[in-house]
């Protein structure tokens, strides 16, 4: 077993793990008192676990974080894989700089300071985003902790046993009806289907090699993902921070604080609002604006 600590004065700018990982970016994480979702929306001293694969070894990496640092422990030295996955080298201070200046957005910005975009492995953010159709985020999440426990490999740490993500080729032997027991009714399909695809050699990840309203038409061809989905694992998986995903809270704050930039279609709609939300980070300002007015009780007008 390693550990180790990150101190937070290292970093270009604050951070904040709970926010960052309790926004809906990502469904991959989980919270050791099994609170996920309930509360506590910024600064908590939670530990957190997820998955890895490192060299087809499977591990399970926990942190949390504290007034100075934050801590580790895993079987694998996870530092750097969690500078790559939470960002940490992110400036904030200069993707806020280039954020508009409206109220809401600066409320955004002050309401959650630290939060950064997630960049999680393109296969699982592809199958917990086909997951996430007219679901609640705790429902999503909980989806992705039951395809874990039915299809992961079994991994041992700190005395318990936890399961990997599946594979695509674990869930790509699953039969429909055993994703259905798992309440992912309608979408049961689209999820073997696409892992059956990765299994057969598409990958999503190819799509970091196109220019982005190519890369989000590339991952349309997976089954069950469509341009909001691919958004989705742009912008959280791939480092697209330009995508700005339109779902339902999205296009609630484009009809309460940018209703010039519905254009009645999805591409032109979303080419409007990276625009306004600053263009190359404005898939950042869109996520602390989803995050903030999805729990703010007196938003600004």
């Amino acid at each position: 077993m390693q550990s180790g600590q990150l101190p937070l004065s290292e970093l270009a700018s604050p951070f904040d793990l709970q926010s960052t990982l309790e926004s809906g970016q990502s469904y991959l994480w989980w919270r050791a008192d099994g609170n996920d979702y309930e509360g506590g929306l910024y600064g908590g001293n939670n530990w957190y676990r997820t998955t890895t694969e490192v060299d087809d070894e499977h591990a399970v990496i926990a942190v949390c974080q504290t007034d100075e640092c934050l801590k580790w422990r895993s079987h694998i030295d996870a530092e750097p894989i969690l500078r790559d996955r939470l960002r940490l080298d992110d400036d904030l201070t200069a993707i806020r700089q280039g954020a508009p200046d409206d109220r809401i957005v600066e409320a955004a910005f002050e309401a959650y300071q630290g939060m950064r975009l997630v960049q999680e492995p393109p296969f699982q953010t592809l199958v917990s985003f086909i997951c996430s159709a007219q679901m609640r985020v705790a429902r999503i999440h909980g989806m992705q902790q039951a395809l874990r426990e039915a299809f992961g490999t079994p991994v041992e740490f700190d005395g318990e046993t936890f399961f990997s993500y599946p594979t695509p080729g674990q869930l790509a032997e699953a039969t429909e009806q055993e994703l259905r027991d798992l309440s992912l009714g309608y979408r049961a399909p689209y999820v073997k289907r696409t892992a059956e695809m990765v299994r057969d050699g598409t990958d999503p990840a190819d799509a970091r090699e196109r220019p982005y309203e190519q890369a989000r038409e590339h991952l349309t061809q997976f089954v069950g993902v469509g341009q909001k989905v691919a958004d989705c694992i742009l912008l959280f998986s791939l480092g697209y921070t330009e995508a700005v995903p339109l779902d339902t809270w999205i296009r609630k704050i484009i009809d309460r604080y940018f209703p010039d930039c519905e254009r009645g279609n999805y591409e032109e709609t979303s080419r409007a609002l990276r625009a306004r939300l600053g263009g190359e980070y404005a898939g950042y300002t869109q996520t602390y604006l989803f995050h903030y007015l999805r729990h703010a009780e007196d938003p600004p007008e």
